[in-house]
């Protein structure tokens, strides 16, 4: 089986693999308190140029949904795309670890929402009867695999700071994103406007890790309690932050997110050729959105290729995502089955 499914069926890279055998050497401090994740912490605020809480957690659920409790209130209202991971994949985690607080979706073209739609849903909210707007929360890259710029976000910023609402980053494919333009992780971030970020590493590399960096200092004060609270206050943390150092180590994440964009822009170039092939969404980082003919589909799971398919199926869309492992043969093979099953 060749797999376009998720970037989440790679498999580790061998950098991470091996810094975790290195890390289960000899005794460490537990709960967070050991050298690997205190040099993570400083890593990520030299990747960021500036000071940062950093907390690391096992899955990217627990991060926006912990990042949220410290933005919103129980009765508050977060806002985000209507195919936003924190919306429909995450299984009310928000709502629940911010005590009851509503998202509430926007719609916006590509994935991506606009300053003007979230400002009308903002003045049209906050009323007693309803829930207060408190925060923003956008996806990077987005769920259609297109990317905010540094100027996108800051607009979207300048109407949440205007009626007082925070702006959280759900990263997942953060380095993806950030590879797709020459920008640089604190343009992308805090410098813009983003107050709180999911830092993404499984998608790219890792066994399971994550972490929150919070870039406003207020946001910090309770989340080790919820962390704890949550249940992803690991006590053999270095095992958690062994993965994110080596990530962070010699560039690691970033030549793998270049890979796996590599890999989507020479799916995606090759599938636009193809005689009926549609592309949904411009192809920006490692996510291709298509609409192919339902007999080109089936030819190619026949042929043994795996990938989703997306939204109705009446429409004959698929989805599919390449990764830091993707072999180039699998994308040439892909687009030579797809070419033969053409017209």
């Amino acid at each position: 089986m060749v797999s376009f499914t998720s970037d989440n069926a790679s498999g580790a890279a061998p950098e991470i693999l091996r810094a975790l055998t290195e890390a289960s050497s000899g005794a460490a401090m537990p709960y967070g308190e050991d050298a690997i994740t205190g040099r993570v912490a400083s890593r990520l605020a030299e990747i960021f140029e500036t000071k940062v809480a950093v907390f690391p957690v096992a899955t990217g659920t627990a991060a926006n949904s912990l990042a949220l409790s410290v933005m919103v209130p129980p009765y508050g209202a977060v806002y985000c795309h209507e195919t936003a991971h924190v919306h429909v994949d995450e299984c009310g985690a928000p709502e629940f670890y911010t005590g009851g607080a509503k998202l509430v979706p926007l719609s916006g073209e590509h994935g991506k929402i606009d300053p003007q739609t979230f400002g009308e849903a903002i003045e049209g909210a906050g009323n007693v009867h309803a829930v207060q707007p408190a925060a923003l929360s956008i996806t990077q890259a987005s769920e259609a695999g297109t990317v905010y710029t540094p100027t996108e976000i800051a607009d979207l910023a300048e109407v949440a700071r205007r009626h007082d609402l925070g702006l959280h980053m759900d990263g997942a494919r953060f380095a993806n994103a950030l590879v797709a333009g020459n920008h640089s992780p604190a343009e992308l971030t805090w410098k813009a406007g983003v107050e709180a970020l999911s830092f993404g590493a499984t998608k790219n590399g890792a066994l399971g890790a994550e972490a929150v960096v919070l870039f406003k200092p207020a946001l910090a004060e309770t989340f080790a309690y919820r962390r704890k609270r949550g249940g992803h206050l690991l006590s053999k943390m270095r095992f958690l932050s062994a993965q994110l150092d080596a990530y962070l180590r010699d560039d690691l994440w970033l030549r793998n997110a270049r890979h796996a964009n590599a890999m989507a822009g020479r799916l995606g170039a090759g599938l636009a050729a193809i005689t009926d092939v549609t592309l949904c969404h411009p192809v920006e980082a490692n996510e291709i959105f298509a609409r192919l003919p339902e007999t080109m589909i089936a030819g190619l799971l026949e042929q043994g290729f795996a990938f989703y398919r997306w939204g109705a199926e009446a429409r004959g869309e698929v989805r599919l995502v390449t990764s830091f492992d993707t072999d180039p043969k699998d994308v040439d093979a892909f687009l030579a089955a797809a070419s033969g099953l053409a017209g």
